[in-house]
């Protein structure tokens, strides 16, 4: 086809009868896409011939073979292939005559303007320049056109067996498929088929149709399109070292020990510390590809265990931090994380702090150039979210995700149950393709038992999509408050719970107890069990605590 026209429209087959497989392009060329009917472009295109199956009384003069020199072919190679020079309907043309037992049964005629067609029997014709080789023997390379078929046979000297798909790389699959046997009685099988994404996309499709190990895909240097590219340049090497150099194929995902042998030796390193030591040293910390999932109830503090934990990465870490907060608005997560930096509760007009300090520690927050935050005010679609991580994460560097909450993000779905497992596995990849963490928190299910309002145990299969969230996290944690204890010290001691650790498995199950300075509005990691020590020193959960803790 005509590679310099473009597509116009879609409009009926008059060969096949579909209503829109036919595509005109601005050079008047129609193309087919059901029955691969042809219409050459010109003034009249009813004039000119088709591509259905012809007789060989239709086929014309197999022609006179002569070197192409604007291919870099020689008049020995295209004697040796009979790609000969002949006339069609008045017009020069170029033409491979696909043989059968030595007779012509299938023609492709190709004009100067690089239209095509084909005449004859095609579906007998098999492979272009099959007739040449005997069946058997150490290597066959199959290309994805004539003209490179002979680019490849000429760089080797004409000896060496080399066949054509007939119908370039869309059709490729089905053409080797019809000649699987044949090919098969070689030992090696080598695809070279063009170097764009077309051609290598379907030399993998078509490697599939052979047995692990038969078949290897050939690489040119990127500079070169195709053969025919390398061989004009005079660079006949690039062919060789193309063929020679071919690996064996194998699917996407696979690998071997070779492959993977680097970063097994690599020695295994902690990732970014949370804020809370203890879950430094049962979770080793957190490792970019991997994603957190939180769940707790209303009200227990899981917004606020956010706050605290991208003050750290910010502050202590000096690392990036991009905040999602789909249901608190910029000013108030703002207020949070610089209250936490300077331990005063900025978001709460209690008269404890001077608007002269929350001027300085925006300040000192904004002179870091280090927080990002989403304005979530019409747009909690996730593909818009995730759109916007992908920017953050090439443009500003952040590596670090805050996501509150998943479900705001499902709600957005038509279905939310399929919904938030399309998120989840989106999510999970893109944090591997960034090489980023995402945090991210989730709705609870109302418990059978005790509310989690009311201190209720948190499970995995209370999350809401546990399933999905269940599949795709690395880390779940769960975070239990009892806010109507009846000791008002116990009430604001949180039960922070590992609930699964993928990477090791050995922080599964574990508790770290959190008190809360309400002074200060800080979180403090509890070197004991609080509840415990309220049994046994008469509802004092804090026996070694000065002040409040």
């Amino acid at each position: 086809m005509n590679d310099d026209s473009d597509f116009l429209y879609k409009e009926s087959c008059p060969e096949c009868g579909s209503r829109d497989n036919l595509a005109r392009y601005s050079d008047g060329h129609g193309y087919c896409f059901g029955c691969q009917h042809y219409e050459p472009a010109g003034d009249s295109v009813t004039e000119q011939p088709t591509t259905r199956v012809f007789e060989t009384k239709d086929l014309i003069d197999e022609g006179t073979p002569q070197a192409l020199t604007s291919r870099g072919l020689s008049l020995e190679t295209c004697a040796h292939w009979g790609y000969g020079v002949s006339e069609f309907k008045g017009s020069k043309v170029q033409v491979a005559n696909y043989r059968v037992n030595g007779i012509v049964v299938a023609q492709k005629v190709r004009w100067p303007n690089k239209d095509f067609r084909f005449l004859g029997t095609t579906k007998e014709a098999g492979l272009y320049g099959q007739n040449l080789w005997r069946e058997g023997g150490k290597r066959i390379v199959i290309t994805e056109g004539e003209i490179d078929a002979l680019s490849v046979s000429q760089a080797q000297g004409n000896k060496y067996p080399v066949v054509s798909v007939p119908n370039g790389a869309q059709g490729a699959k089905k053409s080797l498929s019809l000649q699987i046997k044949w090919l098969l009685t070689f030992e090696e099988i080598i695809l070279f088929f063009d170097n764009d994404e077309p051609g290598q996309k379907a030399a993998q499709e078509c490697a599939l149709l052979f047995p692990p190990g038969k078949c290897k895909i050939a690489k040119l240097h990127p500079q070169y399109k195709d053969a025919n590219d390398a061989l004009k340049a005079g660079d006949t090497g690039a062919i060789i070292e193309a063929i020679f150099g071919a690996k064996v194929f194998r699917p996407d995902g696979v690998l071997t020990v070779a492959d993977v042998r680097a970063a097994a030796l690599a020695p295994p390193e902690a990732g970014y510390p949370w804020f809370l030591e203890e879950l430094n040293k049962t979770t080793y910390g957190r490792r970019p590809t991997e994603v957190y999932a939180f769940g707790a109830g209303t009200g227990v503090g899981k917004s606020d265990l956010f706050a605290q934990q991208m003050m750290h990465d910010v502050v202590h870490l000096n690392e990036p931090v991009a905040a999602f907060m789909l249901e608190q608005g910029p000013a108030e997560t703002l207020q949070r994380v610089c209250g936490k930096m300077e331990g005063k509760t900025f978001h709460v007009p209690d008269g404890s702090w001077e608007p002269s300090d929350l001027v300085a520690a925006i300040d000192k927050l904004e002179g870091s150039g280090r927080f990002y935050m989403y304005d979530s005010f019409g747009a909690t679609d996730w593909e818009v979210v995730a759109s916007t991580i992908r920017f953050l994460a090439h443009s500003e560097g952040v590596r670090l995700f805050y996501v509150d909450h998943l479900t705001a993000l499902a709600a957005a779905e038509d279905d939310e149950r399929t919904g938030l497992e399309r998120i989840m596995a989106e999510m999970a990849s893109l944090a591997k393709e960034l090489k980023i963490i995402i945090h991210f928190i989730s709705h609870l299910t109302t418990p059978d038992g005790t509310p989690h309002e009311e201190g209720g145990r948190v499970t995995i299969r209370q999350f809401k999509g546990s399933r999905a969230i269940g599949y795709w996290s690395h880390f779940m944690f769960g975070l239990e408050r009892n806010q109507q204890d009846k000791n008002e010290k116990l009430r604001q001691v949180t039960t922070f719970r590992v609930l699964k650790d993928r990477k090791t498995g050995r922080a599964t199950g574990q508790t770290i107890f959190l008190g809360y300075d309400g002074a200060r509005g800080m979180l403090l990691e509890l070197d004991h069990d609080p509840y415990a020590a309220a049994e046994a020193e008469g509802d004092n959960p804090f026996p070694n605590t000065p002040g409040d803790f």
